[in-house]
C-alpha cells in the first residue's frame, strides 16, 4: 500500500496495527490536532479506551512560517532547532515574539477544542500519541518531551506514515514506534492520501464529544 483514501481509512488500518492495546484499562489514545485527530478517532473506537488532544504549536521561523526552528507544547515545553536557529541567526528576540504569539494561539485552541474540562491525568498510562504523519518530527518531538514530565508508563507513536530517518529518530524518543508506511521518498505527509482536505475546529470539537 503506497496511499491512504483518507485520515479515517488511515485510522482504522492503524487500529489494526495497534489491537494489542484494546480494552486495557490504563491506555490513553492522545491526538495532535487537527490532523491527527480523525485518524486518532477510528484507533480510539477500535480500541476501546478514551480519546483526548495533545496541542502543540510549530514556533516557525519569521518570515517561512512553514519552516520549523521549534515547537511548544501543552504545559509549556519548547523544543529548538537549534540547526534553524543558528544557520539563520534568528536572535532571542524574535524568538521570544513567536513564542508569546504561539502561545496564546495555543490556549485559544485548548479552550476552543476542550472547553473547561480538566486534563486527563497520564500519569503510570500507557499513552498512545497519534498524528496523521511525520514530516520533520519537530511538533512530535515537543509533544513527547512534554508527556514524559507527565510520568507515564510507556510512550507509544502511531502514524499512517513517516520519512524513514524521521522515524528512527522518533522510535529512538519512545517505548514503541508504529507506522504501516515508512518511505524514503518523502515530499510530504500529504502526498500520501488521496483525500488530505484540512481538518476544521469544529470537526475535531465533534469527535472528541463523541
Amino acid at each position: 500500500m503506497d496511499k491512504y483514501p483518507n485520515r479515517q481509512a488511515a485510522g482504522k488500518i492503524l487500529a489494526h496495527a495497534l489491537q494489542a492495546y484494546a480494552n486495557r484499562p490504563n491506555v490513553i489514545v492522545l491526538a495532535l490536532p487537527r490532523g491527527g485527530v480523525p485518524v486518532a478517532f477510528e484507533v480510539a473506537k477500535s480500541l476501546n479506551v478514551p480519546l483526548d488532544i495533545f496541542i502543540v504549536r510549530k514556533l516557525g521561523v519569521p518570515g517561512h512560517e512553514e519552516l520549523a526552528m521549534g515547537a511548544l507544547a501543552m504545559g509549556g515545553t519548547i523544543v529548538f532547532n537549534d540547526d534553524v536557529i543558528k544557520s539563520l541567526s534568528i536572535s532571542k528576540q524574535a524568538i521570544d515574539h513567536v513564542i508569546q504569539e504561539e502561545t496564546k494561539e495555543l490556549q485559544r485552541r485548548e479552550l476552543n477544542y476542550r472547553g473547561q474540562k480538566p486534563f486527563p491525568t497520564l500519569r503510570e498510562k500507557t499513552i498512545i500519541l497519534i498524528d496523521d504523519g511525520i514530516a520533520t518530527g519537530a511538533t512530535l518531538r515537543a509533544a513527547i518531551k512534554a508527556l514524559y514530565q507527565q510520568k507515564p508508563a510507556s510512550i507509544v507513536v502511531a502514524v499512517p506514515v513517516a520519512e524513514r530517518t524521521t522515524s528512527k529518530k522518533i522510535a529512538s524518543l519512545v517505548n514503541k514506534l508504529v507506522c504501516p508506511l515508512i518511505t524514503d521518498d518523502f515530499y510530504a505527509v500529504g502526498q500520501y492520501y488521496d483525500d488530505f482536505s484540512q481538518t476544521t475546529d469544529e470537526e475535531v470539537r465533534v469527535l472528541l464529544n463523541q
